[in-house]
């Protein structure tokens, strides 16, 4: 190697990308506004973006609306107009549209926005979460399976509501495989407004409406509870088969699936979830992109579970994922 060789060569390499890093995300706000804190899917999203935002040095925080259209809505305004208003928003809208002003005010005002789970009339700078309409398509079959050949075909439907897109968007891919099954028909599909009481009555009156239904497939795990309280109430657990969805928490779904509650609980993986959060998180504040330029989708993978397949991995633990943060 010559003089002048030598002389090119810096004394110590210097890789930008930590530098760059930091400055992009030392000190970058970011909030969650769930529909509630108060649920499996919320506390394990909030808990693994509070170990991540905290590691890259920035600021995690959380609104508990508590259910309230009206409280979210609140905390969207007050974040929007904050002094410290956050750079990142993590929104689960309660319906296709009403955040849907508040989203688009808070990109106006430079903050990106990143909708997790229910899809909205809205362009995020991402969706994170589930396809609902193959999540739909997921539980048909798993009904189909679990009633069997020879069954008499006869599905209920409980779902959330006529305003949610993920109950909107369940409903079409469930029609969708029950389409290309003649042999099986839904008999009833009232409303339970993701309420587990009401989940319970409505299924009981399904049920004595239509004492051969071989299926059940109720919208979420936190209103199923109340539907496999009606069937066991009907003495009909050997002959209904329930199918559900979750986020996939042991206590709500692996061990509901254990002691033969549901039959089958088509799965979110809300790690995988989550760290997409966090991936485009870290991009979207690196970018340089405005708020609102682009809009990717990124899914979830999906997978309905029964006891046949169920595995010491299937499922995660809430307190295990809030241990991460313990001091």
């Amino acid at each position: 190697m010559t003089a002048a060789t030598l002389a090119a060569v810096p004394a110590v390499a210097q890789d930008p990308g930590p530098m760059t890093y930091s400055e992009a995300l030392s000190g970058k706000r970011v909030l969650l506004v769930p529909m509630a804190m108060g649920f499996d899917l919320a506390q394990g999203w909030a808990a693994i973006l509070e170990h991540e935002v905290s590691a890259f040095g920035g600021v995690f925080e959380t609104r508990d609306p508590n259910w309230s259209v009206e409280a979210g809505a609140q905390a969207l305004t007050e974040a929007i107009a904050s002094e410290e208003k956050p750079d990142v928003l993590i929104v689960m809208s309660p319906d296709m549209n009403s955040y849907s002003k508040l989203m688009k005010r808070a990109q106006k005002a430079g903050i990106y926005v990143i909708l997790v789970d229910n899809p909205a009339n809205f362009k995020p700078d991402a969706y994170v979460g589930s396809d609902w309409t193959q999540l739909g398509r997921l539980e048909a079959e798993a009904a189909i399976k679990g009633c069997g050949e020879g069954s008499s075909g006869q599905i209920g439907l409980v779902q959330g509501d006529q305003v949610n897109a993920t109950s909107l968007f369940q409903y079409a891919g469930i029609m969708d495989v029950l389409s290309a099954n003649p042999a099986f028909e839904v008999v009833a599909k009232p409303d339970s407004n993701w309420d587990a009481t009401t989940s319970r009555n409505v299924t009981t009156t399904m049920l004595q409406q239509h004492p051969d239904i071989c299926a059940i497939i109720d919208f979420w795990d936190g209103d199923a509870t109340g539907a496999a309280a009606a069937i066991r109430d009907a003495g009909m657990q050997d002959q209904v088969f329930l199918v559900t969805t979750g986020g996939g928490e042991k206590a709500a779904d692996c061990d509901m699936i254990e002691n033969g509650t549901y039959g089958a609980v088509v799965m979110t993986n809300l790690a995988q979830e989550t760290y997409n959060m966090v991936a485009i998180i870290k991009y979207l504040l690196q970018s340089g992109q405005e708020p609102g330029a682009a809009s990717p989708y990124i899914y979830t993978l999906l997978h309905a579970t029964t006891k046949e397949d169920l595995k010491p991995d299937s499922c995660w633990d809430l307190k295990a994922l809030q241990a991460m943060n313990a001091d």
